[in-house]
């Protein structure tokens, strides 16, 4: 595994322009960042419109490859040969039986756990991230995760060529490693919660010049989200639903699918109308829907039940990312460490966040 030298590249069909800080506005380069250096807000791909809309008709939309990359120049890529393994185009199916018992006329039930090459939408915007990460020059890419994006990254990383790295909680069930591990990425089982794996891969993509897909990534990864989006308009016979009920998690992709309606809307491609959005969080862990119901704009930190100890909210890491940004992860590794142990990508590594020096065990998963 290597550095990578970042030389970002920008076509004359690209459409995306800037990182803009959702909070302050202020803009940065098209480069691997992620957080906004004056005020910690998150960075979100800007895009030029105008160029969209003259790139862009339904017709061209609907000769494009039956993937999400039939929406390129909504996305943040430039080139024209994206890591495409037929991601999208998930069905969406109509549900009568269910829509009579909930009094309703019509629903439809995305069904994304079909999606390509890992049967989950994490495929969407992992194929996006580490299309512009080849792009930015990484030659290793990596993520944080508990079972369904280390997965994905994985598999898309094999495909593309580019190493892999992912770092996983120590206790996650072996079926779930086993899923991250057939595609042969070198896997890090830290001793820790998710928030504390997440802060040890922040420390890394500094240190180390890797592509963190939902670190230093995430503007471009997040943008993948909006290709659910699309393809609800474009199965409706491009009209937008009256109601969409989504996952809440971290908030992302319930975001991400009304942007994506929003430019639809903008660029012509639907015609605008009031769309209701309903999300949903497990009862255990649900600082997103506690919020709401105390009509209060931020959430507290939510520790969820032993039921659902998979289920992080992204919400409570962006609360606590100025506290990150100020102060250093518990467990720093060294670059010497690092890249001895990366030597072995079939070795399981144990990492200790929780002691300021990182404790480290090799065994067998199995």
């Amino acid at each position: 595994m290597t550095q990578a030298t970042h030389t970002p590249t920008l076509s004359t069909a690209a459409t995306f322009t800037a990182l803009k800080c959702k909070e302050c506005g202020e803009e940065y380069e098209l480069k691997a960042t992620h957080v906004c250096e004056f005020c910690f807000g998150p960075l979100e791909v800007a895009y030029d419109y105008s160029a969209i809309q003259r790139q862009v008709t339904r017709a061209s939309i609907q000769a494009g490859p039956n993937s999400i990359w039939r929406y390129r120049p909504f996305l943040p890529v430039a080139t024209d040969n994206p890591i495409d393994v037929g991601t999208g185009m998930t069905p969406l199916l109509q549900a009568n039986r269910l829509a009579r018992r909930l009094g309703l006329k019509k629903l439809y039930i995305k069904n994304d756990a079909v999606n390509m090459p890992t049967l989950s939408f994490k495929d969407r915007v992992v194929s996006v991230a580490l299309t512009r990460a080849r792009e930015l020059g990484f030659t290793t890419v990596s993520c944080a995760s508990t079972g369904n994006l280390a997965n994905s990254t994985a598999a898309i990383a094999a495909h593309a060529g580019l190493d892999c790295c992912v770092f996983i909680p120590s206790d996650l069930e072996a079926g779930k490693v086993l899923g991250t591990l057939i595609y042969g990425p070198t896997v890090m089982a830290v001793h820790g919660n998710y928030d504390q794996v997440n802060r040890l891969c922040s420390e890394v993509a500094n240190t180390h010049g890797w592509g963190f897909v939902n670190i230093n990534l995430r503007p471009y990864y997040s943008e993948g989200s909006k290709t659910l989006g699309y393809e609800v308009i474009e199965q409706l016979g491009w009209e937008l639903p009256d109601h969409i009920v989504a996952p809440l998690a971290s908030g992302s992709l319930f975001t991400k699918i009304y942007k994506g309606f929003q430019e639809f809307v903008k660029v012509g491609l639907v015609d605008e109308k009031p769309v209701r959005f309903s999300g949903a969080q497990a009862e255990g862990c649900s600082p997103i829907a506690q919020a709401s119901a105390k009509a209060v704009t931020s959430s507290l930190p939510s520790s969820p039940t032993r039921s659902l100890s998979r289920l992080r909210s992204a919400t409570l890491r962006m609360a606590c990312m100025q506290w990150m940004w100020r102060r250093k992860p518990t467990a720093i590794l060294s670059r010497s460490t690092t890249l001895k142990l990366l030597k072995g990508s079939s070795c399981w590594l144990r990492l200790k966040a929780s002691s300021p020096k990182p404790q480290v065990a090799l065994r067998s998963p199995f």
